[in-house]
């Protein structure tokens, strides 16, 4: 038989959920669906060098170029899809450009197929089926397959929302927040497609309409993508709902010209590795900035799952898509209770525009003053933020005087890049659900800077992309430096730090320091 010595999958090893308890082996005959990723054919330039490897030059593939290039190779692919068919399994998508197999078959041949045993467990986050151990692969596929997802279902992620329990008089509604930090005013986002990852929840359209409608803005178009079985679903979770709905009512109200798409899947490292990688790959509705609000610590993922996710976030910025994600609302611990620090995942994978958060204070549309958000206090939350111990210092980083992991000694890449306002006492005023709330966290930086980097596509008429290399060079005009506060574990300083990275924006300078000065004069900018 083919395919019948096994290997361990690298960096595949999984130990059950803190304080889970064994309830029930798995059905044999329950439908398993799981995600094969393959090695790319041929390596990419590292992710530094895509985009703006000088301030305003730009070196992206087009997706349909980058598929032929990158991705994975047609005979591999062949390979994967006999192993399957060895063992009963079904081939249901396959896509060179995203270096995928979905398969699907039997918990029985499951089993058989990656020589591990499956059982259902009841754990704190909730029932799921697990494995212990690592991914046991065919010798044949080893040097192929750098990861295989869905047999474990665990929840990976959270979304990083605070929903303020009263509307607190310093609330703000998004546009007063793009106000404050000088958004530009003559573009909308016409022409951008901003993608949303969701790994739960749903919007209703009809809140949708209220809300804008009474923000005086054009309701945005929006639709909604399905990923592994992934809906648009309210009504079942709060904070999910809150979520998607905070998402997008954030990054529609400052850019309401841009469309909007929403990728929904399960929270899993399966979901949610697939919802990045579709998003990024999407011909049909081609997304330039994605934004991401829902994470986990980054040492609660297995190597392999943190491995495929920085592929997809690599993908991205090798196409021109900007990927902004939130770093955290538990303070410098990503709420990790071993009482040490911790960063999380995915604002530390070096591709990605990590977002952390400060407490905005505006009277009478005036900026009075901005400092990091720690409300730990009274249990309301703070910025993540801080040092990997995974990924390495990004170039992009190494003169912006990121410390060593205290802990570790680590050099390791910096959290969070860029912030805006997060703490729930000067939060977003959104719509949920039939009702009118008050919602911070830095799932609410995210989606605004993923506004705000739709609005410089359309100013600049190309996409910022890859925004880091650019973003570390445009000059402190460009940004608010937030130097007075903590998260618990780093102290705001000059220049970046741990808390609020490079600071807050200004829009209208960040896009002149973009263009160039002469460029800037000539557009009236």
């Amino acid at each position: 038989m083919a395919f019948e010595t096994k290997v361990a999958l690298a960096g595949s090893h999984r130990e059950p959920v803190a304080g889970a308890t064994s309830a029930r082996p798995v059905d044999n005959n329950e439908i398993v669906q799981v995600t094969v990723v393959l090695r790319r054919r041929t390596q990419p330039e590292p992710a530094e060098t895509f985009g703006f490897s000088e301030p305003h030059i730009t070196n992206y593939h087009l997706r349909e170029e980058f598929g032929i290039l990158h991705g994975a190779s047609p005979s591999e692919i062949a390979q994967v899809e006999a192993f399957a068919h060895e063992y009963g399994l079904t081939v249901t998508e396959r896509s060179q450009s995203r270096r995928s197999v979905v398969l699907s078959g039997t918990a029985e041949n499951m089993q058989k197929a990656f020589g591990t045993s499956l059982q259902y467990y009841d754990s704190p986050v909730g029932k799921y089926r697990g494995r212990t151990g690592p991914v046991m692969i065919a010798q044949e596929l080893e040097p192929l397959v750098t990861a295989v997802l869905g047999l474990d279902n665990r929840p990976v992620a959270k979304p990083h929302l605070r929903i303020h329990a009263a509307e607190p008089p310093a609330s703000l509604s998004p546009l007063d927040v793009a106000k404050a930090y000088h958004f530009p005013t003559n573009v909308n986002g016409t022409g951008e497609t901003i993608g949303i990852i969701e790994l739960g929840g749903g919007y209703r359209t009809t809140d949708l309409n209220t809300y804008f409608k009474a923000l005086g803005v054009k309701a945005p178009v929006v639709k909604s993508v399905s990923v592994d079985g992934g809906v648009n679903k309210p009504g079942a979770d709060k904070d999910s709902d809150g979520e998607v709905m905070l998402d997008i009512e954030v990054a529609g109200a400052v850019a309401p010209g841009a469309k909007i798409v929403v990728y929904f899947a399960p929270n899993t490292d399966q979901g949610f590795v697939d919802a990045i990688s579709t998003a990024a790959h999407d011909t049909v509705n081609k997304p330039s900035v994605i934004s991401i609000s829902w994470g986990g610590p980054e040492d609660s993922w297995t190597q392999q799952s943190a491995a495929a996710m920085l592929q997809a976030v690599t993908d991205a910025a090798a196409m021109g898509v900007t990927v902004t994600a939130a770093a955290g609302d538990d303070g410098a611990t990503d709420g990790v209770s071993d009482g040490k620090l911790h960063v999380d995942l995915p604002a530390c994978l070096p591709p990605v525009l990590a977002c952390g958060g400060t407490r905005l204070n505006v009277a009478t549309g005036v900026v009075t003053s901005e400092v990091v958000w720690n409300e730990l206090a009274t249990k309301e939350g703070a910025t993540g933020g801080g040092v990997s111990n995974l990924f390495p210092i990004p170039t992009y980083q190494s003169s912006a005087g990121v410390p060593v992991q205290p802990e570790t000694k680590f050099a390791g890449r910096g959290v969070p890049d860029v912030s805006g306002d997060a703490d729930p006492l000067t939060g977003y005023r959104v719509r949920v659900d039939g009702k009118n709330m008050v919602i911070g966290g830095t799932s609410a930086v995210a989606p605004l800077w993923a506004g705000l980097i739709a609005l410089l596509n359309q100013a600049l008429g190309r996409p910022l992309g890859f925004a880091q290399p650019a973003l570390y060079q445009a000059g402190t005009s460009a940004f608010v430096d937030i130097t007075s506060g903590n998260n618990d574990g780093y102290d705001a300083a000059s220049g970046w730090d741990p808390c609020t990275g490079l600071g807050s924006p200004n829009g209208n300078a960040l896009l002149k320091a973009l263009l160039g000065t002469k460029a800037a004069k000539a557009g009236g900018v």
